[in-house]
């Protein structure tokens, strides 16, 4: 824990502090938190500005893909110049111009299962900003072996779907994201938004609130999506919480 909490900080995070449910205490607990985000496109560009903004202490981001000009419609963190250049090389020193007191580690290689164990065991909250189910399925799995925390997040059209998992935790109640979305032989574990399109706002929509989700579980208040999917469908303003439970056939998390 950080032994003390500087005035600049106290001003910089004031409208956090000021918060019951958060406080010096809380603030504290923050910037000592560590979060890795995989993916920094239009999940993880909202997701690292108002993490950094919040004051998480190390941010990590991976990310092998380069800037693209399709990207810009929904990837907040990267403007005109930034095309063909590095997505977390230059995440990085936009968060660092949002917060410079970070401290913000980045991964320019694809994440697999010869690598995730060792990059996510070094982090407390495990935020997915993926767009395909095979990377999805790779991180669920190595946090339920590694007992991390993970914020789920999706995207498609006007359509968002947000949860938290604890999928390690023996109980009905802290289903893994497979027990959500089984895998199937029918299913394209490939797919992306790439085929099927999305509106910017959404991926805004859906990175804020895997932020606030993140912040919820490191202060551990209120009550995180756990067990819980959240389903908003923007076109037509719905929107569902759906309870799911552990699914008992599920080899990954019993």
């Amino acid at each position: 824990m950080l032994k003390k909490i500087t005035e600049k900080q106290i001003e910089r995070y004031a409208h956090q502090i000021i918060l019951k449910k958060v406080g010096l205490s809380g603030q504290k607990k923050l910037l000592k938190a560590k979060v890795f985000i995989l993916g920094v496109g239009g999940l993880g560009s909202p997701v690292s500005m108002y993490l950094a903004s919040a004051g998480i202490g190390t941010i990590g981001l991976a990310d092998f893909d380069k800037i693209e000009l399709s990207n810009l419609q929904r990837q907040i963190l990267f403007d005109q110049k930034n095309i063909n250049k590095s997505k977390v090389e230059i995440a990085k020193k936009k968060l660092l111009l949002i917060n410079p007191n970070l401290k913000i580690n980045i991964y320019k290689k694809k994440i697999t299962k010869k690598n995730i164990d060792k990059i996510i065991s070094k982090y407390d909250v495990i935020v997915d900003g993926s767009d395909n189910f095979s990377t999805k399925y790779l991180i669920n799995d190595s946090c339920v072996k590694n007992k991390k925390i993970l914020i789920s997040g999706a995207i498609q059209g006007f359509e968002a779907q947000i949860t938290s998992i604890k999928g390690w935790v023996k109980s009905k109640n802290n289903p893994c994201y497979r027990c959500i979305f089984p895998e199937t032989k029918n299913l394209n574990n490939n797919e992306n938004c790439r085929n099927y399109g999305v509106i910017g706002g959404v991926a805004g929509l859906t990175g804020s609130f895997q932020s606030v989700e993140v912040l919820k579980n490191i202060l551990n208040i209120g009550k995180p999506l756990i067990g819980k999917l959240i389903i908003i469908d923007l076109l037509n303003n719905k929107f569902k919480k759906i309870k799911i439970e552990k699914n008992k056939n599920c080899n990954i998390c019993n």
